[in-house]
């Protein structure tokens, strides 16, 4: 990296991090609600990766309030992914505020980002063993 290499970002790898208050209690949940293994893990710290993208869930003895979707997961098809994600245990969030309303825990969401070629998104939302909320989403044309 140059000085003024102001594009540096650009280039870099994004890797969520999410508290845990009970590092046993989440690998657990990943393990048997998500379906996910750590592809590596540390003292406090269980590293995960999906399609690429990796995501950390550390040790903490802070919390997320878990008022925002803290980490989403695209999928190509989410009626699919949910039917399994509730077969597994996981309880979806029924959300009803302006302009965001789900329906048997899946919302349509109106617009989506030109680069993604879709018109809008459905989506849906889910708390981790840490309370972290977690969405999975599904673009569509």
């Amino acid at each position: 990296m140059t000085r003024h290499d102001s594009n540096f970002l650009a280039r870099a790898r994004v890797a969520t991090r999410l508290p845990a208050r009970d590092l046993d209690r989440a690998r657990r949940f990943y393990r048997e609600q998500l379906g996910l293994e750590p592809v590596d893990e540390r003292p406090g710290g269980l590293l995960y990766r999906c399609a690429g993208a990796d995501f950390v869930v550390f040790q903490s003895t802070g919390a997320s309030p878990g008022t925002f979707t803290q980490m989403g997961f695209e999928v190509d098809d989410l009626d699919a992914a949910v039917a399994e994600l509730r077969r597994r245990g996981v309880v979806f969030e029924e959300v009803d505020a302006p302009g965001l309303r789900t329906r048997d825990g899946i919302a349509e969401v109106e617009g989506n980002y030109p680069s993604k070629g879709a018109r809008g998104e459905r989506g849906a939302w889910f708390r981790d063993s840490e309370g972290n909320l977690l969405g999975i989403g599904q673009p569509t044309p």
